[in-house]
């Protein structure tokens, strides 16, 4: 008897498009303080010569978390069992991937301290630090129950909001003294990496795009829509390998749309800062980048235009920071289960942590933000550490990849090329910027 959990995938593309959702969730993650200040800062410093780093960061990760969704899909169990599976001691990759994400820490202080300058411009008679209290308890109250369409719906909201606000952006600047040409642009894909730019790249390369924090999430967002529970468990049967190829194809389908949106918007971001900051004495650090920004679109084009600016900073950062804190609390319960310290498979158990992390992890946050209070800095270094993270999620991938090709489910060789292409330049970049850094 089948399952009434199965699903047929649908054929129509117009119904495909229906089971579209992780993609706008990880858009929300993925467009956020890497784009508004990494990405900014990488423009600022190295002019359009290192536009080309922010494109590849964009296209060359998505392979990988192909092969993350498409092992969810398979598998049908949550991220850290199938870390706990990797070749060597027992839980190294959950351990590692535990202790990288508390790291990370200063950067979500970083994000949530951003968002907050963002709202008191708007706001000046708050204070930044106290706004930050108020944007996590907002969160939190977003995400405490645990619900998916809540996640997906506010994501969804979010990115439509930072598009029109970023490209609306873009377009005003060409109409003022810092406009930019299409030479400036492909002036920028030349692959050249000046050696003073290298910190600020490595950093940005590890946050922009599918980031290795968004790689490891969208393996929880592939299961909460339903994409694995739809395909079934594995049973060998021609009908098992259809629904299988089917819904691995829509997830295909999410992460292509998710990476057209993060692309443009990223791109767009680096534009600003390489037309509007490049060539300044002092490049804007800590609370000024966003207001510097700001500025200037006031004097060159007025405070209609500045204000449009801030309220687009505010969404792009404030959808991180929710996204973020979405996710960490679906992994942090599933190391928890995985290290035996609480009943994973008890669904009250893992409500009650996905509520208790919800309102503890915004004021933790918020916290970093109050006492380094530097929120360019506080990003760059996340993304430092989340390109240490990616040398993990690249053996992972591999292992996945290896582990799940026998079944030869929606694997061609363009898939193939991509995946390798993906896991030879995100090591090298990651390897050589670990080298040259330490």
């Amino acid at each position: 008897m089948t399952s009434p959990k199965i699903k047929n995938p649908p054929t129509l593309f117009l119904d495909k498009l229906k089971f579209l959702g992780p993609g706008f969730i990880l858009s929300a993650s993925i467009v956020g303080s890497g784009e508004l200040i990494a990405t900014t800062v990488l423009g600022a410093k190295g002019g359009f010569t290192t536009f080309w780093v922010i494109i590849v960061s964009c296209l060359v990760k998505v392979a990988i978390q192909l092969e993350f969704g498409k092992n969810a899909i398979i598998s049908g169990k949550p991220l850290m069992v199938s870390f706990s599976n990797l070749k060597g001691p027992k839980n190294w990759a959950v351990w590692t991937t535990f202790f990288l994400t508390l790291f990370k820490i200063i950067q979500l202080g970083g994000m949530i301290g951003g968002a907050a300058i963002a709202l008191s411009m708007l706001f000046p008679e708050f204070s930044a630090f106290l706004l930050s209290f108020i944007l996590g308890a907002i969160t939190s109250l977003l995400i405490y129950k645990n619900y998916y369409k809540v996640v997906e719906r506010t994501s969804m909201f979010l990115v439509v909001s930072f598009t029109i606000f970023t490209i609306a952006s873009v377009i005003a600047v060409n109409f003022s003294p810092f406009g930019f040409s299409i030479s400036d642009i492909f002036s920028g894909l030349t692959f050249e990496l000046p050696s003073e730019l290298i910190f600020v790249a490595i950093g940005a390369f590890g946050i922009t795009g599918v980031a290795s924090d968004e790689i490891i999430a969208y393996t929880y967002w592939c299961q909460e829509k339903g994409y694995a529970k739809f395909t079934g468990k594995n049973d060998g049967s021609p009908e098992w390998r259809n629904r299988a190829n089917g819904w691995i194809k829509i997830m295909y389908l999410d992460a292509i749309v998710a990476m057209i949106i993060y692309t443009i918007v990223t791109a767009a971001f680096y534009l600003l800062g390489a037309s509007i900051l490049y060539g300044r004495e002092a490049i804007p650090n800590g609370n000024e980048l966003i207001a510097t920004l700001a500025n200037i679109y006031t004097k060159t084009m007025g405070e209609e235009v500045s204000i449009a600016y801030t309220i687009g900073a505010f969404f792009v950062l404030f959808s991180s920071v929710f996204a973020t804190l979405a996710y960490w609390t679906r992994l942090l319960p599933d190391i928890f289960g995985q290290m035996g310290w609480i009943n994973y498979s008890d669904r009250k158990t893992r409500g009650k942590w996905v509520a208790i992390l919800a309102w503890s992890l915004p004021i933790l946050w918020s916290l970093a933000f109050a006492f380094v209070k530097l929120p360019t800095l506080m990003v760059i270094f996340g993304g430092v550490v989340g390109s240490v993270l990616l040398l993990l999620v690249v053996y992972a991938g591999i292992h996945f990849r290896l582990k799940n090709a026998k079944l030869n489910l929606a694997s061609g060789i363009l898939s193939k090329v991509m995946f390798w292409l993906s896991v030879l330049s995100i090591g090298l970049v990651s390897i050589y910027g670990i080298v040259k850094l330490f």
